[in-house]
């Protein structure tokens, strides 16, 4: 049958894959929209342009007013500005601020302007007239005008234009983006058209080009002398490919991210799935195999990384040396109450048939002692400094090494896995180009950059879930392989489960210190020590160190050494275009409400 933790993880892969990250900002204490905008302008037989702008703004909270910034290109100026309002009673203020008009309009619920407007619709009107937007060329007239900017706070509801045209023949006029129009035409001078909404960070832009007799001593036209309509044809067609080859490239790199996913599942059909074996016990109640708790530890215990050992190994090492007399472990009265110091005795450490890592799990603790004798109590102390923790570290590290080299022909033996190291390979790589596409999507001001934003984080977050996948979700066992981890889990599970561990409780003392060793090794050594204060009567008048070292909180006491070392070690982590060009157009800008 399927591990059910495989099943668990298969499932969430899937629902991953067909999910959606949305992410939503919101002000708790006020907000505002924009629900239309409406946009008239004339343009003048003499060059000048008339806009005329309303804005229909919906408050939720108390504010003070909106503002409007108006960019203003090299030799354009403005005019005759005027504000009005209904919904509020306006007061204007104008600055000039680095090639931009900023108008700081502020509202009042009261014409004595006393009170603040709250939670209200207020219906804003700015008119103005602009010089030098108007272009003529040699061959054309031509007007380029943002009908709404990439400043704006929020984006608007919808947006309707009008533009009066000096003449009634001859004039072509071209709105961009497409996809934001739903209505437009043009009936004699007049244009109209209609959007849809327009998001926050994107520009609705009108290009018109008009016949050069229809204007008459256009002093306040900008002169250029030049063909221009060639020019500006290619500069719209160019920036509208552009345009659509970014929003085509933002969309496929966004659906480039269930690449990841659909990697992942792949490899775990392929390299995942666990082979059919014939064993079907439900638990064991004898050790499955008389391999050193800290190589069981190394195969059973350490999902993240098959093979290398972790603390439980390192400890139930520990307890095994003095299982077999190498190291000693008395007590001694502590200066805390109802309880004892453990001392790890190094007097009669005899390293001439020792494993390596057993030599070198020794040459790790050692240095530690006084007197060849190690008060584990005092260990965190000597931990908190960060030259002895950085020691203690390197040298536990080695013998990490050890037991993975001494535990290497088991695990090429029992575990295959290249699934596991194609799962680190595509997590690395979904990383790297979530990060990628993530950032492309943030800069972009195109629409379909929200496609590179939402895939980029949703590959990140993927990428970061399979890197802290247990290697045998993709890695599998080989069946002798199976076999042995089958057996050791439901050791595991026996040891685990007060219930079984009562119901067949072991005959001898003997028997009891495996329990206790090999449970430390897979984590469940104080389960083994509940069951055993209710079959062995007075644990602490037997003179074991096994005993003593669990009983006395033995376990405890080094984890948290151990976590003193690793804060101590890294202390740091403790501290906290041209004319006709999209975009290239005059007007625009933003604004918002404050």
């Amino acid at each position: 049958m399927m591990n059910t933790k495989k099943i668990a993880i298969l499932f969430l892969l899937i629902f991953i894959l067909f999910s959606a990250i949305s992410v939503i900002s919101a002000d708790d204490d006020k907000s505002y929209t924009i629900d239309q905008a409406f946009i008239n302008l004339t343009v003048m037989d003499n060059g000048l342009l008339s806009v005329d702008e309303i804005y229909q703004f919906s408050f939720d909270g108390q504010f003070n007013g909106v503002y409007r910034d108006i960019p203003l290109k090299s030799g354009e100026s403005i005019d005759n500005i005027e504000v009005s309002a209904v919904g509020a009673y306006p007061v204007m203020v104008v600055s000039n601020n680095e090639g931009m008009k900023h108008l700081k309009i502020y509202l009042y619920a009261d014409e004595a302007h006393t009170k603040k407007i709250r939670d209200c619709e207020v219906t804003i009107f700015i008119s103005y007239d602009m010089k030098n937007v108007v272009t003529l060329f040699n061959d054309v007239g031509g007007l380029q005008f943002k009908l709404w900017g990439d400043e704006w706070d929020v984006g608007v509801g919808s947006l309707s234009a009008q533009i009066n045209l000096p003449g009634k023949k001859n004039n072509t006029y071209f709105l961009n983006p497409k996809e934001y129009t739903t209505d437009s035409h043009i009936n004699g001078n007049t244009i109209t058209a209609q959007s849809t909404s327009i998001p926050k960070g994107e520009i609705y832009e009108l290009l018109v080009l008009m016949p050069l007799n229809d204007f008459n001593d256009a002093n306040y036209a900008k002169h250029v002398n030049e063909n221009g309509k060639d020019k500006i044809m290619k500069n719209l067609n160019d920036s509208i490919a552009n345009r659509n080859f970014w929003n085509a490239a933002y969309l496929i790199l966004g659906l480039l991210s269930i690449l990841s996913p659909i990697g992942a599942i792949f490899t775990y059909f392929k390299y995942g799935r666990e082979p059919k074996v014939d064993y079907d016990a439900l638990y064991e109640r004898e050790l499955p195999s008389n391999d050193s708790p800290e190589m069981i530890n190394a195969l059973i215990d350490n999902k993240d990384d098959i093979g290398t050992p972790n603390m439980k190994g390192f400890q139930s090492s520990i307890l095994n040396l003095i299982d077999k007399n190498i190291l000693g472990l008395e007590t001694r009265e502590s200066n805390k109450s109802d309880s004892k110091d453990l001392l790890l005795d190094f007097r009669n450490v005899d390293t001439a048939d020792l494993t390596l890592s057993e030599k070198s799990l020794i040459n790790t603790l050692y240095p530690f002692a006084e007197n060849e004798i190690l008060n584990l109590s005092s260990l965190e102390g000597k931990l908190s400094s960060e030259d002895n923790a950085k020691s203690f570290l390197e040298d536990f590290n080695d013998w990490k090494e050890h037991v993975k080299d001494e535990t290497s022909d088991l695990t090429n033996q029992y575990f295959d896995g290249r699934g596991s190291d194609l799962i680190i390979a595509i997590a690395l790589g979904g990383l790297v180009f979530g990060i990628i596409i993530g950032i492309l999507g943030f800069t972009s001001q195109l629409g379909n950059g929200i496609y590179c934003i939402v895939g980029g984080i949703f590959l990140i977050m993927f990428s970061l879930l399979l890197f802290n996948i247990p290697k045998d979700i993709f890695g599998r066992w080989s069946k002798s392989g199976r076999v042995f981890y089958l057996k050791w889990s439901n050791f595991k599970k026996f040891l685990k489960d007060n219930s079984l561990i009562n119901e067949h409780p072991p005959e001898s003392i003997v028997v009891w210190k495996k329990y206790l060793i090999y449970g430390t090794s897979l984590g469940v050594s104080d389960n083994v020590l509940r069951s055993m204060k209710i079959h062995v009567s007075n644990i602490s008048d037997y003179d074991d160190g096994i005993f003593m070292y669990h009983y006395y909180g033995g376990y405890m006491i080094f984890n948290h050494a151990f976590q003193t070392g690793e804060s101590a070690a890294n202390p740091s982590s403790s501290d906290s275009g041209g004319f006709g060009g999209f975009g290239g157009g005059s007007g625009g800008g933003g604004g918002g409400a404050f």
